[in-house]
């Protein structure tokens, strides 16, 4: 890596049942995977590679409507909110948050088979980002 400043490459999800995460994360996504293990699986994103880990564990969801999660939480960007959240939920994923309203935009969270609370936005029009500093 060139750049100075650190960039993350790489996540890494605990899976209570690998292959049906791997499966969800197909049928929302369209990801493919690469085995390395009984227990571990690797999708390669280009600038960012994502795993599952059937030996790591899951963290206690949040309370149902809470806007925050435990633990880090990856967004997926999307230009259309409303048919990602429909591929999540025809995928086998279930809603934590509905989609609300940021700053930013707007973004759901939502649970894939192993229980991992993860969330999708799309993001306002430029002129629309109010939080932003003037200069």
């Amino acid at each position: 890596m060139t750049s100075s400043t650190p960039q993350i490459s790489y996540l890494e999800f605990p899976a209570t049942d690998l292959d049906a995460t791997k499966a969800f994360y197909t049928a929302a996504f369209g990801w493919t995977w690469i085995d390395y293990g009984p227990g571990y699986a690797a999708f390669d994103g280009g600038d960012l590679e994502v795993a599952l880990s059937a030996d790591a564990t899951v963290s206690p969801a949040p309370l149902g409507g809470d806007q925050s999660s435990v633990g880090p939480l990856a967004l997926f960007v999307t230009d259309d909110l409303g048919v990602t959240e429909g591929a999540v939920v025809a995928a086998g994923g279930t809603i934590a948050t509905p989609p609300f309203a940021y700053p930013g935009g707007r973004r759901f969270h939502f649970r894939d088979p192993s229980g991992n609370v993860l969330g999708a936005y799309q993001p306002a029009a430029s002129d629309e980002h109010s939080w932003e500093p003037s200069r």
